[in-house]
């Protein structure tokens, strides 16, 4: 699902950030043909000296006319506007295969319960044709969203990626009072749902011992909590902000250790009872 309203620094997925579709350009791949600047009806590409192309967001309304026509594939569109429907029919495809192996459908973004209607229609849909679902969230959202997504859920993935609310704001851009708040109501309301919380592992921002031995003894009152996952930092989404004129802030920033991930699970796992750390 494209859209969230979180700006969290080390955001893999740049492309899910904001609800339209983008227009997203790899300038390795242009072969300077110039198609695109013909049928761009805003003048927003323009022809380099060096025989590449350059796209002028502030002029670009992300119609998507010259992804469907550059041949080298340089130039793409990130999100389309789909039904149930659409959705539905691209997930039932692999039926077979989720039969067969215990899978299904997650809903992942972005933010699932940004659109939540929408979510919970696909959701429910999708459990009345026997295929298992799943959901990937922060929680920022009012209940009222939660309880719609989580109701047709058979998984849920959650995300608390620091205790402290003042760092969480800082680098997420919100407060976490209401993502601590709504993981405990969907215990409560949803104790047969397990949950499976997850916090990224972002050096200098995630990675103290303080920070994931709070989070750790926070979900030890989770009681529907099947798993906590610390999830290792990783810059495969770098690339992406660059094909849409982004800066990308952590650039550089290496990845946590396998010695410093070890020793966080070591502790979280001390930290909760009864659930599986990886």
């Amino acid at each position: 699902m494209k859209g969230c309203p979180l700006r969290c620094s080390w955001c893999s997925n740049p492309e899910a950030q904001n609800f339209y579709p983008e227009i997203a350009f790899n300038k390795s791949r242009c072969i300077g043909c110039e198609y695109c600047i013909e049928v761009c009806p805003t003048g927003a590409i323009t022809m380099l000296g060096n025989g590449k192309v350059r796209i002028k967001r502030r002029l670009c309304t992300n119609c998507g006319e010259c992804a469907e026509i550059c041949p080298a594939r340089a130039i793409k569109l990130f999100g389309e506007y789909m039904s149930i429907g659409d959705v539905v029919r691209v997930v039932e495809e692999d039926s077979a295969f989720y039969w067969r192996s215990g899978g299904g459908i997650t809903v992942s973004g972005g933010e699932p319960l940004s659109q939540a209607e929408f979510v919970h229609e696909l959701l429910k849909f999708c459990r009345e044709r026997g295929i298992d679902t799943a959901v990937e969230i922060s929680g920022y959202a009012n209940w009222e969203d939660v309880e719609m997504v989580c109701r047709y859920a058979n998984l849920i993935f959650y995300d608390i990626k620091h205790i402290d609310s003042n760092t969480h704001k800082a680098f997420t851009g919100v407060t976490n009072e209401l993502i601590l708040e709504n993981i405990k109501r969907i215990a409560n309301y949803f104790p047969k749902i397990p949950i499976i919380a997850r916090t990224p592992i972002i050096p200098g921002f995630t990675d103290s011992e303080d920070n994931i031995k709070a989070i750790a003894d926070f979900l030890s009152q989770v009681e529907s909590l099947e798993e906590y996952e610390l999830l290792p930092y990783h810059e495969f989404g770098g690339p992406k902000y660059h094909q849409l004129g982004r800066r990308y802030s952590l650039s550089g920033l290496q990845p946590p250790s396998q010695e410093c991930m070890a020793m966080l699970r070591e502790l979280a796992q001390k930290a909760t009872t009864g659930c599986k750390i990886s």
